[in-house]
């Protein structure tokens, strides 16, 4: 057997996990399909996500629930305004060496050494320790007093985020928000959802995830989205877009050189071409479609557009931009 019929088994076992991984967190989680998927999609591409949504819409239990589906080590990291970056990261501790009799500094790892981390109500906490992570996401590594500690992959980092409730919270900086692939947006359940939700919940436990796919075998398919290739029209039509976004280029459209302030920078296109090729592998398609480019333009770009004084004072939000950018996007 070669190297591509091993790639062709493991695109038919990716499209087979997702239909697994989605009746599994089922069982716990009603609705919610398109955010689950672009989680998947998030997590093949090796890329992290940002939930946004108000409280009590089950954004916690969504994640526990994936975790259990993974089967990856998970801890949940409450973030409030006394949290020190430390108290993520890890800290070092005097202990005494019962063999010498002398005391030395023993390396306490903190709860970011997990494989998925929820940064749960992540603008609680200010900007030194958000701070914390950007290592960890980007680099999958903690240096702490000179010292790198790896972390174990696959990493994965869920953070959420509550849109209504600002007292007390401290914005994301635009550095921090980019090192997150996609911004999700958590919407409320339809009427029949939340009947059956109500229903659920108020009886007795119901069933557990059961664990589909293994750490290994999820990274072996992140490698796999990497081999995936990706036609010359899907690749620059996915830069057109960003180009797209950015009031200075010559090809902005007149409305984003009105509403936008800073528009989104080269991580918004490898993660649009990352994304699609983890969206066509889940679907078991061999290579993305422009289409998927499309498809993905609103999480990728939601939280890396910086409007403009006008456009917050006339209510126009990054969704509706985006919308209009899709819409004309051949202009």
């Amino acid at each position: 057997m070669n190297v591509l019929d091993d790639d062709l088994q493991r695109l038919e076992r990716m499209a087979q996990a997702r239909n697994t991984l989605r009746s599994e967190i089922g069982k716990v989680i009603i609705g919610q399909d398109e955010v689950i998927d672009q989680m998947l999609v998030s997590l093949f591409s090796r890329g992290h996500v940002l939930l946004v949504g108000v409280p009590g819409l089950a954004k916690t239990l969504l994640i526990r629930s994936l975790s259990k589906a993974l089967n990856l080590k998970f801890n949940r990291i409450q973030f409030t305004p006394d949290l020190m970056p430390s108290d993520i990261t890890g800290t070092e501790i005097i202990e005494e060496n019962k063999a010498t009799g002398k005391k030395e500094f023993r390396f306490v790892r903190g709860p970011l050494f997990a494989q998925i981390v929820l940064a749960d109500e992540i603008n609680r906490t200010p900007p030194k320790t958000q701070a914390a992570l950007l290592q960890a996401m980007q680099e999958y590594e903690v240096s702490a007093s000179g010292t790198t500690y790896k972390l174990e992959e696959p990493f994965f980092v869920l953070a959420t985020q509550n849109p209504i409730e600002q007292e007390g919270t401290y914005p994301l900086p635009e550095a921090q928000l980019d090192r997150f692939m996609f911004n999700l947006l958590v919407d409320y359940p339809t009427s029949e959802q939340e009947v059956e939700i109500v229903g659920s919940t108020t009886a007795m436990a119901g069933e557990e995830p059961l664990p589909v796919i293994e750490g290994s075998e999820i990274i072996e398919l992140q490698e796999l989205v990497r081999r995936v290739p990706v036609a010359p029209n899907v690749l620059k039509h996915a830069v057109n877009l960003v180009r797209k976004t950015r009031p200075t280029e010559d090809e902005a459209p007149d409305y984003i050189k009105e509403w936008i302030r800073w528009g989104a920078g080269p991580r918004a296109g490898q993660y649009l071409i990352l994304g699609a090729k983890a969206r066509a592998t889940l679907d078991g398609r061999p290579t993305p479609e422009v289409a998927d480019i499309d498809a993905l333009a609103h999480p990728v770009f939601r939280h890396r557009l910086v409007r403009t004084f006008r456009a917050e004072a006339d209510g126009i939000d990054s969704d509706a931009i985006i919308d209009r950018l899709l819409e004309n996007k051949s202009k």
